[in-house]
This record gives structure tokens, sequence and C-alpha cells, in this order.
């Protein structure tokens, strides 16, 4: 087995074009599939865990604003966010109302939402997301 180990990779192209060959064909861009932004929260404004997250903002109940510390390229990123579930039951099962809209594409920042599916917005502890894109 092989091992190398450097604090930096630089493409020889370019300084960010560096390829990772899977099997035998198959090719991507290794700065195309890291995460750019990730956040795991608390009920609230209560960070326990970040990347590329300068702020959280609680805009009401189960509405908040991520705000980014360096921002996406452009408004065509990938928010993904997942939610622990209130408990198992049909009408408290937690969910994700949405992450953005179409008001709301902002290379700063992105939307978290999160509800019951009988559609009341909720706070919710455990709030994950990730951030997918290019940044800027």
């Amino acid at each position: 087995m092989s091992e190398i180990k450097v604090d930096t990779l630089t493409g020889k192209t370019t300084a960010n074009d560096i390829t990772v060959t899977a099997g035998a064909t198959a090719t991507m861009s290794l700065e195309q599939g890291l995460c750019k932004a990730f956040i795991y929260q608390n009920t609230g404004t209560t960070i326990l865990k970040s990347l590329n997250v300068s702020t959280l903002v609680d805009n009401g109940t189960g509405d908040y604003i991520v705000n980014f510390s360096n921002n996406m390229n452009d408004v065509y990123y990938i928010p993904t966010s997942a939610i622990q579930p209130h408990n198992y039951t049909s009408s408290n099962v937690m969910v994700i109302h949405g992450t953005r809209d179409n008001t709301d594409q902002n290379t700063d920042h992105f939307h978290q939402k999160a509800g019951r599916v009988s559609s009341n917005a909720v706070d919710s502890a455990g709030m994950r997301s990730t951030v997918h894109g290019d940044l800027a």
C-alpha cells in the first residue's frame, strides 16, 4: 500500500484542476466532489459544528438563515438538509419545508425551514445541512 502525505495539492494545469480516477475510466474533479459548507445546529441559533458558516439567524419558529463565511460562486449551489423526527406518529414527523425558494437565491446564505407533516412550523433539535457547489 502507498501513502502520500502533503500539505497542499495543486492542479498541474490550473490550481483547482485535480482529477480523481475511480476504477479503469471513471473520473471526477476533486473540487466538485467536496462539501463547501455544513452546519449542525440545535434548537434556536446554537451551532454545534460547522464549516464555512459565519452566523445562524433565527427568523422565527422553524425558519433560519445560514450565512456563509465565504460566498458561493453563483446561486446554483445545492443545499441538502435533514432533521431529527419529533416522534414517529404521522402528525408529528418533522419535515424540511424547503431550504430555498425563487425569491431567496443568494450567494451569501441559504434558508432552512422546518415543521411537522401537519404543516406547523417548529424549531428542531438536530437540524443538519450540507452545501455543494462552487465557492466564489
